[in-house]
């Protein structure tokens, strides 16, 4: 059950990490940009990216067992 929940977390991060890359327009993601541009605003992307790439180790951990 942690490789499922480990690998549903690290879909999450990739789609940050990917969206924010691109500066995606997609639906979701815009939504997500607009509640964060209030804080961050200009680098709300980098933050993504950043926040992503995070999400991604924390899902890995998850996966592996170790969290």
């Amino acid at each position: 059950m942690h490789v499922l929940w480990g690998m549903s977390i690290v879909a999450a991060g990739l789609f940050l990490l990917v969206c924010g890359r691109l500066k995606s327009e997609f639906f979701i993601y815009r939504l997500i940009v607009a509640r964060s541009k209030i804080l961050w605003g200009e680098n709300v992307h980098r933050f993504h990216q950043i926040a992503g790439g995070i999400v991604i180790v924390f899902g890995v951990l998850v996966a592996i067992g170790y969290i």
